[in-house]
């Protein structure tokens, strides 16, 4: 068994044992579709993949229970973007 899942770190990390539970299984089917893992993390497996992505905030789940990677969430707040470039 992967030691990190012993840890209440992780589980707090995610916000509950049940979206740990979710995240994971997302990630897992997404990896297993073909998606590419977003750690550098030497390993044939997957789920010690998965718990690496979520130790180094690479994943989390959004409010509708969807996996969003770090890469694409944009943080709220923060100031505005403007196109300066029609001015």
């Amino acid at each position: 068994m992967i030691d990190a899942l012993k840890e209440e770190e992780i589980v707090n990390k995610v916000g509950g044992r049940f979206k740990l539970s979710t995240l994971i299984q997302k990630r897992l089917a997404a990896i297993n579709s073909g998606a590419r893992p977003l750690v550098d993390f030497r390993s044939d497996d997957k789920m010690e993949i998965v718990v690496q992505e979520i130790l180094q905030d690479k994943i989390f789940l959004d409010a509708s229970n969807q996996v969003v990677t770090a890469a694409d969430h944009r943080p709220l707040g923060g100031p505005p973007e403007f196109d300066l470039s029609s001015l």
